[in-house]
């Protein structure tokens, strides 16, 4: 495990340990959280802890165009319930998955520094979200980076309020990115959840492969 400074750089992912753990330190300026995402490496850390960076193998991954549909939620599409947008609620976005209770999980890994960062990103372009409303509630979402020249989004989190509701923010992510070709969203980890998607593992090799450009 390598300790990071203030000079920009990371060692190279095949570094990481077993659990994925690559580095500790450093910090989130926009230069160096886009450098760890164009390297396939991204930070998650808790409240108190040091600013930890992962690139874990194997890399849970989906490919656009293989979304998977399932029949009830294809009833959720057809009903029409939920209206979406892109990119007009970035901050309420981040904050409800950061405020978002979720099973097995105490507290929250998205620091007020981290959501600070974030917005920076976003204000600069990169981290994008998908928003999805009940007339003019904010219901589910998601939030990540995007990468246009490596055609890659790394999604960061997701929240529901409302049943489907992330997974509907999720789609229209993947219907959006296919049509503009990119290779990947890259989902970090693996879940029972995002494996029922569509969702597979890639060796962190492979990963990086298709992430450069």
């Amino acid at each position: 495990m390598y300790y990071l400074t203030n000079e920009l750089w990371f060692p190279d992912p095949s570094e990481a340990d077993e659990d994925g753990l690559l580095a500790v330190g450093g910090d989130l300026s926009s230069e160096r959280l886009l450098l760890a995402y164009r390297s396939g490496i991204f930070p998650w850390y808790s409240e108190g802890q040091p600013l930890l960076w992962w690139s874990p193998n194997p890399r849970m991954i989906l490919k656009p165009n293989r979304f998977k549909v399932s029949k009830s939620f294809r009833k959720t599409l057809r009903l029409e319930k939920f209206r979406i947008t892109f990119n007009t609620a970035f901050c309420e976005v981040i904050e409800q998955c950061a405020a978002i209770k979720r099973k097995g999980q105490d507290g929250t890994w998205i620091t007020s520094e981290m959501e600070q960062s974030y917005l920076k990103l976003h204000n600069a372009g990169y981290a994008k979200s998908v928003e999805v409303w009940i007339e003019d509630t904010l219901v589910g979402g998601l939030y990540g980076i995007d990468l246009p020249k490596q055609k890659v989004f790394c999604g960061e989190s997701m929240f529901s309020k409302k049943s489907d509701a992330s997974k509907v923010a999720f789609y229209y992510l993947a219907e959006y990115l296919k049509r503009q070709d990119y290779k990947l969203i890259d989902c970090q980890m693996y879940t029972d959840h995002l494996a029922s998607l569509g969702a597979e593992e890639l060796p962190r090799t492979e990963f990086l492969k298709l992430l450069r450009y």
